[in-house]
């Protein structure tokens, strides 16, 4: 089981109901083929860098998941079918990675917050 993250950008249009429908969908498919989801962020609406699709904002998500590596290409053929996602990035997370996360979502400072002043 290797450790991975995925971000991706939803179409704005969605509404509520429908972008928790797709984080659902996402979820469920991990776990139905042998993930399982470490953390779900849903970052929402943001602006884009520039624009896909004619599209100048897009509704983030970020999912931290455990899979064995032949499962990517599965998921990788349910995203480019769904006409919903905009983009996507899959990224294979090293351990100092999932350890940066874990203290991140503990609350434990990691060294790479701003300073206040």
């Amino acid at each position: 089981m290797n450790n991975y993250e995925l971000m991706v950008i939803f179409t704005p249009v969605l509404s509520e109901d429908e972008f928790k429908a797709a984080q659902k969908k996402y979820t469920d498919f991990i776990v139905e083929n042998g993930g399982t989801v470490v953390h779900s962020n849903p970052w929402g609406l943001k602006s884009l860098a520039y624009p896909v699709q004619k599209k100048t904002t897009g509704i983030y998500w970020v999912l931290e998941y455990t899979a064995p590596s032949s499962f990517n290409e599965k998921l990788k053929i349910q995203i480019l079918r769904d006409d919903n996602i905009m983009r996507h990035m899959a990224t294979a997370l090293d351990k100092y990675a999932v350890e940066y996360n874990a203290k991140k979502r503990s609350g434990v400072p990691t060294g790479t917050e701003k300073a206040e002043i």
